[in-house]
Protein backbone atom coordinates (compact mmCIF):
# COMPACT_ATOMS: atom_id res chain seq x y z
CA UNK A 1 0.00 0.00 0.00
CA UNK A 2 3.18 2.50 0.99
CA UNK A 3 4.37 2.09 -2.21
CA UNK A 4 1.51 2.46 -4.54
CA UNK A 5 0.75 5.73 -2.43
CA UNK A 6 4.53 6.74 -3.49
CA UNK A 7 3.76 6.07 -7.11
CA UNK A 8 0.68 7.70 -7.15
CA UNK A 9 2.77 10.90 -5.24
CA UNK A 10 5.16 10.85 -7.50
CA UNK A 11 2.72 10.76 -10.52
CA UNK A 12 0.84 13.69 -9.45
CA UNK A 13 4.52 15.34 -9.23
CA UNK A 14 5.27 14.87 -12.36
CA UNK A 15 1.48 15.78 -14.15
CA UNK A 16 1.83 18.88 -12.04
CA UNK A 17 5.21 19.22 -13.20
CA UNK A 18 3.87 18.83 -16.77
CA UNK A 19 1.25 21.43 -16.41
CA UNK A 20 2.93 24.32 -15.28
CA UNK A 21 3.01 26.90 -17.55
CA UNK A 22 6.43 28.19 -18.97
CA UNK A 23 6.76 31.75 -17.68
CA UNK A 24 9.92 34.26 -19.05
CA UNK A 25 10.35 38.05 -19.00
CA UNK A 26 10.63 39.60 -22.36
CA UNK A 27 10.70 43.10 -23.67
CA UNK A 28 8.86 45.04 -26.24
CA UNK A 29 11.19 48.32 -28.05
CA UNK A 30 8.73 50.59 -28.72
CA UNK A 31 9.44 53.29 -31.75
CA UNK A 32 7.55 56.15 -33.16
CA UNK A 33 6.70 56.00 -37.20
CA UNK A 34 6.91 59.79 -37.06
CA UNK A 35 10.66 60.12 -35.76
CA UNK A 36 10.20 61.85 -32.69
CA UNK A 37 11.65 60.60 -29.00
CA UNK A 38 14.21 57.75 -28.77
CA UNK A 39 12.74 54.17 -28.65
CA UNK A 40 12.08 52.84 -25.38
CA UNK A 41 11.78 49.33 -23.86
CA UNK A 42 9.18 47.73 -21.95
CA UNK A 43 8.46 44.76 -20.02
CA UNK A 44 6.42 42.41 -21.34
CA UNK A 45 5.58 38.47 -20.16
CA UNK A 46 5.57 35.48 -22.83
CA UNK A 47 5.26 32.02 -23.01
CA UNK A 48 8.06 30.64 -25.21
CA UNK A 49 5.86 27.28 -25.79
CA UNK A 50 3.22 29.32 -27.94
CA UNK A 51 6.32 30.96 -30.20
CA UNK A 52 10.24 31.98 -28.99
CA UNK A 53 11.03 35.56 -29.16
CA UNK A 54 14.65 36.03 -30.78
CA UNK A 55 17.17 37.20 -28.09
CA UNK A 56 19.13 40.03 -30.32
CA UNK A 57 17.08 43.20 -31.36
CA UNK A 58 18.53 43.23 -34.94
CA UNK A 59 17.24 39.85 -35.79
CA UNK A 60 13.13 41.12 -34.10
CA UNK A 61 11.08 42.85 -37.19
CA UNK A 62 10.11 45.91 -36.27
CA UNK A 63 5.79 45.66 -37.16
CA UNK A 64 3.20 48.11 -36.88
CA UNK A 65 1.42 48.16 -33.07
CA UNK A 66 -2.36 48.71 -33.83
CA UNK A 67 -4.76 49.20 -30.36
CA UNK A 68 -7.41 47.44 -30.94
CA UNK A 69 -8.33 47.50 -26.95
CA UNK A 70 -11.69 48.24 -28.11
CA UNK A 71 -11.89 44.60 -28.10
CA UNK A 72 -11.93 41.43 -26.34
CA UNK A 73 -11.30 39.36 -29.47
CA UNK A 74 -13.11 36.50 -28.35
CA UNK A 75 -15.00 35.67 -31.81
CA UNK A 76 -14.73 36.50 -35.65
CA UNK A 77 -16.68 39.53 -35.33
CA UNK A 78 -14.09 41.12 -32.95
CA UNK A 79 -11.75 41.39 -36.03
CA UNK A 80 -10.97 44.10 -38.43
CA UNK A 81 -12.29 43.97 -41.75
CA UNK A 82 -8.85 44.12 -43.37
CA UNK A 83 -7.22 42.06 -40.52
CA UNK A 84 -3.98 42.66 -38.97
CA UNK A 85 -1.47 41.63 -41.63
CA UNK A 86 1.84 42.33 -40.60
CA UNK A 87 0.87 44.04 -37.43
CA UNK A 88 0.66 43.54 -33.53
CA UNK A 89 -2.24 44.17 -32.18
CA UNK A 90 -3.26 45.19 -28.51
CA UNK A 91 -6.07 43.33 -27.27
CA UNK A 92 -8.42 43.23 -24.27
CA UNK A 93 -7.42 41.11 -21.57
CA UNK A 94 -10.55 38.57 -20.80
CA UNK A 95 -13.57 36.86 -21.63
CA UNK A 96 -12.35 33.97 -23.81
CA UNK A 97 -8.81 32.00 -23.33
CA UNK A 98 -5.51 33.20 -24.33
CA UNK A 99 -5.47 30.59 -27.01
CA UNK A 100 -9.10 32.03 -28.59
CA UNK A 101 -6.89 35.11 -29.02
CA UNK A 102 -4.40 33.85 -30.46
CA UNK A 103 -6.04 31.27 -32.85
CA UNK A 104 -7.71 34.92 -34.38
CA UNK A 105 -4.90 37.18 -34.27
CA UNK A 106 -2.69 34.55 -36.13
CA UNK A 107 -5.52 33.88 -38.99
CA UNK A 108 -6.27 37.33 -39.49
CA UNK A 109 -2.32 37.78 -40.44
CA UNK A 110 -0.96 38.96 -37.35
CA UNK A 111 2.41 38.79 -36.54
CA UNK A 112 2.45 38.30 -32.56
CA UNK A 113 -0.05 39.64 -30.21
CA UNK A 114 0.15 41.76 -27.38
CA UNK A 115 -2.85 41.45 -24.62
CA UNK A 116 -3.31 44.52 -22.09
CA UNK A 117 -3.87 43.54 -18.72
CA UNK A 118 -5.11 45.79 -15.90
CA UNK A 119 -4.39 42.81 -13.11
CA UNK A 120 -0.59 41.26 -12.64
CA UNK A 121 0.46 39.66 -15.22
CA UNK A 122 0.11 36.12 -15.87
CA UNK A 123 1.72 33.75 -18.41
CA UNK A 124 -0.74 33.08 -21.00
CA UNK A 125 -0.75 29.29 -20.84
CA UNK A 126 -2.28 26.25 -23.26
CA UNK A 127 -2.18 22.88 -24.11
CA UNK A 128 0.73 20.99 -25.99
CA UNK A 129 -1.71 20.85 -29.38
CA UNK A 130 -2.38 24.53 -29.39
CA UNK A 131 1.05 25.25 -28.91
CA UNK A 132 1.45 23.36 -31.89
CA UNK A 133 -0.84 25.64 -33.65
CA UNK A 134 0.36 28.39 -33.09
CA UNK A 135 3.30 30.10 -34.93
CA UNK A 136 2.83 33.51 -33.53
CA UNK A 137 4.66 35.42 -30.09
CA UNK A 138 1.54 36.17 -27.56
CA UNK A 139 2.60 38.07 -24.30
CA UNK A 140 0.72 40.40 -21.47
CA UNK A 141 1.85 43.73 -21.31
CA UNK A 142 0.52 45.92 -18.57
CA UNK A 143 -2.16 48.59 -18.98
CA UNK A 144 0.37 51.57 -17.55
CA UNK A 145 2.76 50.55 -20.05
CA UNK A 146 0.24 50.83 -22.86
CA UNK A 147 -0.82 54.70 -21.78
CA UNK A 148 2.80 55.64 -21.66
CA UNK A 149 3.64 54.03 -24.73
CA UNK A 150 0.46 56.11 -26.46
CA UNK A 151 1.70 59.12 -24.46
CA UNK A 152 5.60 58.97 -25.53
CA UNK A 153 5.30 58.24 -29.43
CA UNK A 154 1.40 58.73 -30.49
CA UNK A 155 -1.00 56.60 -31.95
CA UNK A 156 1.79 55.89 -35.09
CA UNK A 157 4.65 53.54 -34.01
CA UNK A 158 6.43 50.53 -34.50
CA UNK A 159 7.62 47.91 -32.12
CA UNK A 160 9.33 44.68 -32.27
CA UNK A 161 9.46 41.74 -29.61
CA UNK A 162 12.73 40.37 -28.16
CA UNK A 163 14.23 38.96 -25.15
CA UNK A 164 17.99 38.97 -24.93
CA UNK A 165 20.34 36.54 -22.83
CA UNK A 166 20.23 37.58 -18.81
CA UNK A 167 23.92 38.45 -18.12
CA UNK A 168 25.70 36.46 -15.55
CA UNK A 169 26.60 38.87 -13.57
CA UNK A 170 25.70 42.86 -13.45
CA UNK A 171 28.60 45.21 -13.48
CA UNK A 172 26.71 46.77 -10.39
CA UNK A 173 27.89 43.82 -8.85
CA UNK A 174 31.41 45.72 -8.55
CA UNK A 175 30.17 48.75 -6.48
CA UNK A 176 28.36 46.73 -4.40
CA UNK A 177 31.23 44.96 -3.71
CA UNK A 178 33.49 48.00 -2.95
CA UNK A 179 30.52 49.24 -1.10
CA UNK A 180 30.49 46.15 1.74
CA UNK A 181 34.44 45.27 1.73
CA UNK A 182 35.24 49.00 2.63
CA UNK A 183 32.21 49.15 5.29
CA UNK A 184 33.66 46.07 6.84
CA UNK A 185 36.93 47.14 6.45
CA UNK A 186 36.52 50.65 7.65
CA UNK A 187 33.81 49.98 10.49
CA UNK A 188 36.39 47.23 11.64
CA UNK A 189 39.54 49.23 11.71
CA UNK A 190 37.45 52.14 13.69
CA UNK A 191 35.41 49.79 16.43
CA UNK A 192 38.72 47.91 16.97
CA UNK A 193 40.74 51.14 17.51
CA UNK A 194 38.34 53.15 19.75
CA UNK A 195 37.19 49.98 22.15
CA UNK A 196 40.95 50.04 22.96
CA UNK A 197 41.07 53.53 23.53
CA UNK A 198 38.73 53.09 26.67
CA UNK A 199 41.16 51.25 28.24
CA UNK A 200 44.15 53.79 27.80
CA UNK A 201 44.72 56.22 30.75
CA UNK A 202 45.83 59.37 29.37
CA UNK A 203 42.21 59.14 27.32
CA UNK A 204 41.25 62.31 26.96
CA UNK A 205 37.82 64.27 27.83
CA UNK A 206 36.71 67.58 26.24
CA UNK A 207 33.43 67.74 27.03
CA UNK A 208 30.28 66.16 26.43
CA UNK A 209 30.68 65.83 22.66
CA UNK A 210 33.89 63.64 22.48
CA UNK A 211 32.62 60.87 25.43
CA UNK A 212 31.82 58.12 22.79
CA UNK A 213 28.85 55.70 23.93
CA UNK A 214 30.30 52.61 26.12
CA UNK A 215 30.22 49.75 23.45
CA UNK A 216 27.70 46.89 23.98
CA UNK A 217 29.08 43.45 24.77
CA UNK A 218 26.73 40.24 22.83
CA UNK A 219 26.55 37.50 25.50
CA UNK A 220 25.06 34.38 24.59
CA UNK A 221 21.83 35.18 26.24
CA UNK A 222 21.29 38.01 24.22
CA UNK A 223 22.49 36.12 21.15
CA UNK A 224 19.51 33.28 21.35
CA UNK A 225 17.57 36.61 21.97
CA UNK A 226 18.75 38.31 19.30
CA UNK A 227 17.77 35.28 16.56
CA UNK A 228 14.72 34.67 18.24
CA UNK A 229 13.44 37.93 17.59
CA UNK A 230 14.75 37.90 13.69
CA UNK A 231 12.97 35.02 13.45
CA UNK A 232 9.61 35.89 14.70
CA UNK A 233 10.04 39.18 12.92
CA UNK A 234 11.11 37.88 9.54
CA UNK A 235 7.85 35.73 9.83
CA UNK A 236 5.80 38.73 10.72
CA UNK A 237 6.78 40.61 8.05
CA UNK A 238 5.73 37.47 5.49
CA UNK A 239 2.41 37.15 6.73
CA UNK A 240 1.72 41.28 7.67
CA UNK A 241 4.47 42.95 5.38
CA UNK A 242 1.67 45.87 4.28
CA UNK A 243 1.53 46.61 7.75
CA UNK A 244 4.66 46.36 8.91
CA UNK A 245 6.79 47.72 6.41
CA UNK A 246 5.73 51.27 7.89
CA UNK A 247 7.47 50.68 10.87
CA UNK A 248 11.08 49.38 9.56
CA UNK A 249 10.95 52.09 6.92
CA UNK A 250 10.00 54.37 10.55
CA UNK A 251 12.70 52.96 12.22
CA UNK A 252 15.50 52.84 9.54
CA UNK A 253 14.97 56.59 9.48
CA UNK A 254 15.56 56.99 13.29
CA UNK A 255 18.39 54.77 13.30
CA UNK A 256 20.30 56.08 10.01
CA UNK A 257 20.38 59.01 11.51
CA UNK A 258 21.73 58.63 14.35
CA UNK A 259 24.27 55.87 12.38
CA UNK A 260 24.66 59.34 10.46
CA UNK A 261 25.88 61.62 12.92
CA UNK A 262 27.65 59.28 14.68
CA UNK A 263 29.74 59.25 11.38
CA UNK A 264 30.24 62.76 11.22
CA UNK A 265 30.46 63.79 14.30
CA UNK A 266 34.11 63.11 14.84
CA UNK A 267 34.96 65.14 11.48
CA UNK A 268 32.37 68.33 12.44
CA UNK A 269 34.45 68.32 15.84
CA UNK A 270 37.57 69.00 14.20
CA UNK A 271 36.42 71.76 12.16
CA UNK A 272 37.70 75.65 14.10
CA UNK A 273 34.33 77.25 13.64
CA UNK A 274 30.90 76.71 15.59
CA UNK A 275 32.37 76.23 18.77
CA UNK A 276 29.66 78.31 20.95
CA UNK A 277 27.24 76.91 23.10
CA UNK A 278 23.54 77.05 23.48
CA UNK A 279 22.86 79.70 26.21
CA UNK A 280 21.88 78.04 29.71
CA UNK A 281 18.35 76.45 30.07
CA UNK A 282 16.27 73.39 31.35
CA UNK A 283 15.31 72.45 28.26
CA UNK A 284 15.92 68.23 27.50
CA UNK A 285 19.27 67.62 26.42
CA UNK A 286 19.82 71.22 25.87
CA UNK A 287 20.56 72.30 29.13
CA UNK A 288 24.09 69.91 28.68
CA UNK A 289 24.63 73.37 25.80
CA UNK A 290 25.44 71.53 23.65
CA UNK A 291 27.63 73.29 20.47
CA UNK A 292 26.08 75.15 17.91
CA UNK A 293 27.99 73.11 15.32
CA UNK A 294 26.29 69.50 16.46
CA UNK A 295 22.92 70.77 16.75
CA UNK A 296 23.41 72.32 13.37
CA UNK A 297 24.89 68.66 12.39
CA UNK A 298 22.16 66.72 14.10
CA UNK A 299 19.73 68.85 11.96
CA UNK A 300 21.51 67.86 8.84
CA UNK A 301 20.91 64.28 9.44
CA UNK A 302 17.28 64.27 10.40
CA UNK A 303 17.07 65.86 6.99
CA UNK A 304 18.70 63.58 5.03
CA UNK A 305 16.61 60.78 6.94
CA UNK A 306 13.43 62.42 6.29
CA UNK A 307 14.01 63.19 2.43
CA UNK A 308 15.03 59.52 2.03
CA UNK A 309 11.55 58.85 3.59
CA UNK A 310 9.63 61.25 1.52
CA UNK A 311 11.65 60.02 -1.92
CA UNK A 312 12.38 56.34 -1.15
CA UNK A 313 10.18 55.45 -4.36
CA UNK A 314 12.50 57.81 -6.70
CA UNK A 315 14.44 54.92 -8.57
CA UNK A 316 16.58 57.41 -10.11
CA UNK A 317 18.36 58.74 -7.02
CA UNK A 318 16.45 57.65 -3.91
CA UNK A 319 19.33 54.60 -3.77
CA UNK A 320 22.34 56.85 -3.60
CA UNK A 321 20.81 58.26 -0.12
CA UNK A 322 19.49 54.57 0.84
CA UNK A 323 23.11 53.71 0.69
CA UNK A 324 24.48 56.26 2.43
CA UNK A 325 22.25 56.24 5.36
CA UNK A 326 22.47 52.15 5.54
CA UNK A 327 26.40 52.53 5.36
CA UNK A 328 26.37 54.67 8.28
CA UNK A 329 24.11 52.72 10.14
CA UNK A 330 26.17 49.71 9.93
CA UNK A 331 29.08 51.47 10.94
CA UNK A 332 27.36 52.67 13.85
CA UNK A 333 26.55 49.52 15.01
CA UNK A 334 29.79 47.81 14.41
CA UNK A 335 31.32 50.80 16.73
CA UNK A 336 28.41 50.08 19.65
CA UNK A 337 28.15 46.18 19.37
CA UNK A 338 31.09 44.38 20.19
CA UNK A 339 31.80 40.61 20.78
CA UNK A 340 34.37 40.21 23.17
CA UNK A 341 36.02 36.73 22.12
CA UNK A 342 36.11 34.20 19.44
CA UNK A 343 33.91 32.28 21.53
CA UNK A 344 31.02 34.91 21.09
CA UNK A 345 31.93 35.55 17.55
CA UNK A 346 31.55 31.82 16.55
CA UNK A 347 28.47 30.98 18.27
CA UNK A 348 26.56 34.25 16.83
CA UNK A 349 27.85 33.85 13.35
CA UNK A 350 27.29 29.71 13.33
CA UNK A 351 23.80 30.57 14.96
CA UNK A 352 23.04 33.16 11.84
CA UNK A 353 24.68 30.63 9.39
CA UNK A 354 22.05 28.77 9.92
CA UNK A 355 19.30 31.11 10.18
CA UNK A 356 20.08 32.23 7.13
CA UNK A 357 20.32 29.04 5.77
CA UNK A 358 16.86 28.24 6.82
CA UNK A 359 14.65 31.20 5.86
CA UNK A 360 16.48 31.07 2.07
CA UNK A 361 16.33 27.40 0.74
CA UNK A 362 14.02 25.63 3.82
CA UNK A 363 10.90 27.17 4.18
CA UNK A 364 10.62 27.28 0.25
CA UNK A 365 9.55 23.63 1.30
CA UNK A 366 7.19 25.19 3.84
CA UNK A 367 4.80 27.72 2.26
CA UNK A 368 2.02 27.39 -0.07
CA UNK A 369 3.53 29.42 -2.68
CA UNK A 370 6.95 27.62 -2.87
CA UNK A 371 8.88 30.64 -2.26
CA UNK A 372 11.52 31.56 -0.23
CA UNK A 373 10.46 33.82 3.03
CA UNK A 374 13.61 35.77 3.37
CA UNK A 375 13.99 36.58 -0.64
CA UNK A 376 9.69 37.28 -0.57
CA UNK A 377 10.43 39.32 2.27
CA UNK A 378 13.56 41.14 1.07
CA UNK A 379 12.37 41.84 -2.38
CA UNK A 380 8.82 42.73 -1.43
CA UNK A 381 6.08 40.09 -1.69
CA UNK A 382 4.59 40.04 -5.41
CA UNK A 383 1.25 41.35 -4.11
CA UNK A 384 1.92 43.63 -1.96
CA UNK A 385 -0.71 46.23 -2.01
CA UNK A 386 1.85 49.28 -0.60
CA UNK A 387 4.52 48.29 -2.96
CA UNK A 388 6.92 49.39 -0.85
CA UNK A 389 10.67 48.08 -0.10
CA UNK A 390 12.27 47.18 3.26
CA UNK A 391 15.42 49.58 3.32
CA UNK A 392 17.74 47.34 5.71
CA UNK A 393 19.85 46.34 2.32
CA UNK A 394 22.29 47.90 -0.05
CA UNK A 395 20.87 48.40 -3.02
CA UNK A 396 22.35 49.55 -6.84
CA UNK A 397 20.64 49.42 -10.43
CA UNK A 398 21.31 47.07 -12.49
CA UNK A 399 24.04 48.71 -14.96
CA UNK A 400 23.06 45.59 -17.91
CA UNK A 401 20.07 45.46 -19.90
CA UNK A 402 17.89 42.63 -19.36
CA UNK A 403 14.11 41.69 -18.84
CA UNK A 404 14.62 40.78 -15.36
CA UNK A 405 16.45 44.28 -14.84
CA UNK A 406 13.50 46.31 -16.76
CA UNK A 407 10.44 43.62 -15.56
CA UNK A 408 11.15 42.58 -11.55
CA UNK A 409 14.37 43.12 -10.04
CA UNK A 410 16.12 46.44 -11.30
CA UNK A 411 18.48 46.82 -8.48
CA UNK A 412 20.74 44.02 -7.07
CA UNK A 413 20.87 43.93 -3.38
CA UNK A 414 22.52 43.53 0.12
CA UNK A 415 21.39 42.78 3.71
CA UNK A 416 22.63 45.17 6.22
CA UNK A 417 23.38 41.67 8.08
CA UNK A 418 25.67 40.43 5.56
CA UNK A 419 28.20 43.08 6.61
CA UNK A 420 27.19 43.37 9.90
CA UNK A 421 27.28 39.89 10.87
CA UNK A 422 31.17 39.48 9.40
CA UNK A 423 31.63 42.97 10.39
CA UNK A 424 31.47 42.17 14.00
CA UNK A 425 34.33 39.49 13.43
CA UNK A 426 36.73 41.96 12.27
CA UNK A 427 35.98 44.13 14.60
CA UNK A 428 37.24 41.66 17.18
CA UNK A 429 40.24 41.00 14.74
CA UNK A 430 41.68 44.26 14.82
CA UNK A 431 40.95 44.33 18.67
CA UNK A 432 42.99 41.07 19.20
CA UNK A 433 45.73 42.03 17.03
CA UNK A 434 46.43 45.24 19.03
CA UNK A 435 46.24 43.25 22.22
CA UNK A 436 49.03 41.32 20.90
CA UNK A 437 50.55 43.88 18.81
CA UNK A 438 50.67 41.71 15.62
CA UNK A 439 51.09 44.74 13.10
CA UNK A 440 47.17 43.69 11.94
CA UNK A 441 47.49 40.81 10.67
CA UNK A 442 44.16 39.26 12.01
CA UNK A 443 42.40 42.26 10.88
CA UNK A 444 43.79 41.96 7.26
CA UNK A 445 43.42 38.30 6.33
CA UNK A 446 39.52 38.32 7.79
CA UNK A 447 38.67 41.46 6.03
CA UNK A 448 40.31 39.57 2.97
CA UNK A 449 38.42 36.87 3.69
CA UNK A 450 35.66 38.36 3.55
CA UNK A 451 35.63 39.51 0.18
CA UNK A 452 36.56 36.49 -0.71
CA UNK A 453 33.43 35.09 0.13
CA UNK A 454 31.65 38.06 -1.01
CA UNK A 455 33.04 36.78 -4.44
CA UNK A 456 31.59 33.32 -3.79
CA UNK A 457 28.49 34.69 -2.89
CA UNK A 458 28.03 36.11 -6.44
CA UNK A 459 29.63 33.30 -8.21
CA UNK A 460 26.76 30.91 -7.00
CA UNK A 461 24.20 33.58 -8.15
CA UNK A 462 25.36 33.94 -11.21
CA UNK A 463 25.10 29.99 -11.52
CA UNK A 464 22.38 29.64 -9.99
CA UNK A 465 20.40 32.46 -10.89
CA UNK A 466 18.03 32.38 -7.06
CA UNK A 467 18.73 34.63 -4.50
CA UNK A 468 22.00 33.17 -2.00
CA UNK A 469 22.11 33.26 1.87
CA UNK A 470 25.28 35.27 1.92
CA UNK A 471 26.29 34.15 4.89
CA UNK A 472 26.62 30.48 3.77
CA UNK A 473 29.49 31.34 1.80
CA UNK A 474 30.55 34.55 4.38
CA UNK A 475 30.92 32.30 7.62
CA UNK A 476 33.28 29.81 6.68
CA UNK A 477 35.18 31.91 4.76
CA UNK A 478 35.91 34.15 7.60
CA UNK A 479 35.88 32.15 10.55
CA UNK A 480 38.30 29.30 9.30
CA UNK A 481 40.71 32.16 8.08
CA UNK A 482 40.59 33.96 11.23
CA UNK A 483 40.34 30.36 13.58
CA UNK A 484 43.52 28.81 11.13
CA UNK A 485 45.55 31.96 11.47
CA UNK A 486 45.53 31.75 15.27
CA UNK A 487 46.12 28.39 15.57
CA UNK A 488 48.87 28.50 12.97
CA UNK A 489 50.20 31.44 14.90
CA UNK A 490 49.92 29.37 18.19
CA UNK A 491 47.41 31.93 19.68
CA UNK A 492 44.06 29.52 19.54
CA UNK A 493 43.63 30.03 23.26
CA UNK A 494 44.22 34.02 24.01
CA UNK A 495 42.18 34.41 20.48
CA UNK A 496 39.47 32.04 21.93
CA UNK A 497 38.95 33.77 25.08
CA UNK A 498 40.22 37.18 24.52
CA UNK A 499 42.95 36.77 26.80
CA UNK A 500 46.37 38.81 26.65
CA UNK A 501 45.42 42.56 26.73
CA UNK A 502 48.60 44.91 25.89
CA UNK A 503 48.30 48.68 24.61
CA UNK A 504 50.23 49.33 21.79
CA UNK A 505 49.42 53.24 20.81
CA UNK A 506 51.66 53.23 17.51
CA UNK A 507 48.94 51.10 16.48
CA UNK A 508 45.48 52.58 17.05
Amino acid sequence: MAAAAAVAWLRAAVLLFVAQVTCEYGMVRVVSEMGGPKGKDYCILYNPQWAHLPHDLGKASLLQLRDWTASMLCSPSDLPAKGFSNQIPLVTRGNCTFYEKVRLAQGSGARGLLIISKETLVPPGGNKTQYEEIGIPVALLSHKDMVDIFKSFGRAVRAALYAPNEPLLDYNMVIIFIMAVGTVAIGGYWAGSRDVRKYMKHKRDDGPEKQEDEAVDVTPVMTCVFVVMCCSMLVLLYYFYDHLVYVIIGIFCLASSTGLYSCLSPLVQRLPFGKCRVPDNNLPYFHKRPQVRMLLLALFCVAVSVVWGVFRNEDQWAWILQDALGIAFCLYMLKTIRLPTFKACTLLLLVLFIYDVFFVFITPFLTKSGNSIMVEVATGPTDSATHEKLPMVLKVPRLNTSPLALCDRPFSLLGFGDILVPGLLVAYCHRFDIQVQSSRIYFVACTIAYGIGLLVTFMALALMQRGQPALLYLVPCTLTTSGALALWRRELGMFWTGSGFAVNTSLL
